[in-house]
């Protein structure tokens, strides 16, 4: 059994207003649950609520171990961590990955205590309690975790770099492609071969293509590429993520009125959604995620 989770689907900045509330307002976190192994992807914001009902649970069943894959180190994507309960607990074991750090002569420990450091914040990293190991590593290579569970990750376009995540895991797999900027001239090849014939593609859809020539540049996609790129790769399901600052709860109705013209698989992730895959895939449950205790 696969499980993914949206514990946060915004781009940029947190969005605590109530014209958000229904697609939520909490910066990049999702899950994707392999039976007993949790794997987390990016901390932003929205893994507040996850390290939370994690401690509520005690550990993650009966394991404590907790495998986090950056997508990059940018602020959005990271400002959680800090506040990220289980990192504190003794009895909680944390992996580390990161893939654009490295060939820039950095590492994923380094960014994450230049952030718990004077003068930014009030305590350093060595107060954190949990078992930590750190994982450099270039975008593009693979990752294994288990006999069953391997990861494949590639290069995305975004300044100073950034990993796509494909977990693959009995005949499953899930794509976790944020932050990247598509091509003017084609399709991304590398995406492309990420995605194919995935079950589920969750893509940096932050503008319209109507937006799109005001922030060129930038290192995001939008939605429509997000389409383009389901059709030509056989994508089976598409979520949109990773949604700009500006855009409420009326505009992203629209959006996903607009996508399933195009793509009925498509649709708007909401902080809270839950996917579960059963078997080869046979049936997705769609529903929102009960974070209480």
């Amino acid at each position: 059994m696969l499980k993914t989770r949206f514990w946060g689907v915004r781009g940029t900045i947190a969005c605590p207003y109530d014209s958000y509330m229904k697609y939520g307002g909490n910066t990049s976190c999702v899950t994707v649950q392999c039976d007993d192994t949790l794997l987390v992807f990016d901390s932003g914001t929205g893994i507040l609520p996850l390290g939370n009902k994690l401690m509520a649970n005690g550990n993650v069943n009966g394991s404590g171990n907790i495998s986090v894959f950056f997508s990059h180190t940018h602020w959005d994507h990271i400002s959680g961590f800090p506040f990220f309960k289980p990192a504190y607990a003794p009895n909680f074991n944390l992996d580390l990955y990161c893939g654009n750090l490295k060939k820039h002569g950095s590492s994923i420990f380094e960014v994450l205590s230049h952030q718990m450091a004077n003068p930014t914040f009030p305590v350093p990293i060595d107060i954190l309690q949990a078992k930590m190991q750190y994982h450099d590593f270039d975008a593009g290579e693979n990752i294994k975790l288990s006999d069953e569970i391997h990861l494949d990750t590639c290069l995305l376009n975004h300044p100073k770099g950034a990993t796509g995540y494909r977990v693959n895991f009995k005949g499953i797999s899930v794509c976790y492609v944020t932050d990247t900027e598509h091509k003017k001239d084609g399709l991304d090849e590398n995406i492309l071969k990420l995605i194919e014939n995935t079950d589920l593609f969750i893509y940096d859809s932050t503008y319209t293509e109507e937006e799109y020539p005001n922030f060129e540049g930038w290192g995001h996609s939008t939605w429509q590429e997000g389409v383009r790129l389901s059709k030509e790769a056989g994508v089976k399901n598409y979520a949109i993520f990773h949604h700009d600052p500006s855009h409420d709860d009326d505009f992203m109705d629209e959006v996903e009125l607009d996508a399933k013209k195009t793509l009925a698989s498509a649709f708007v992730a909401k902080e809270g959604m839950e996917i579960e895959f059963n078997g080869t895939c046979s049936g997705i449950k769609f529903g929102k995620f009960d974070d209480k205790p």
